[in-house]
């Protein structure tokens, strides 16, 4: 269902290495989205980080990936796997503040 609208274009003349299959380079992708991991962590199971970041930056850039979401997000709905009226939404953010509270006590090398 996102394959064909993640799926690149291949050069008019054919040439270059063959690509990687567009399914296992979204697992990739999705993989360092979920777990926050840096690209070069990407397990070995899933193509090059370099194919997968690439590709990424495509579908962003291209909008395709917000096309193929949407599109996720519409079929998950019309099967009634998707509820619109519960959304969730995580953005715990907390400032890191320069230094230390003053109630804390001075390391004795410093104080």
């Amino acid at each position: 269902m996102m394959e064909p609208v993640l799926r690149g274009a291949r050069r008019a003349d054919n040439r270059g290495r063959p690509w990687h299959d567009t399914r296992s380079v979204l697992n990739g992708v999705l993989w360092v989205l979920d777990t926050g991991a840096q690209w070069r962590e990407l397990p070995e199971k899933y193509p090059p980080f370099q194919t997968c970041h690439r590709r990424f930056q495509q579908w962003i850039r291209s909008a395709k990936l917000e096309e193929a979401l949407r599109l996720l997000a519409t079929q998950l709905y019309q099967q009634g796997k998707l509820n619109l009226d519960e959304a969730f939404v995580d953005a715990t953010f907390t400032s890191a503040k320069k230094g230390a509270s003053p109630s804390v006590r001075p390391v004795a090398a410093r104080g």
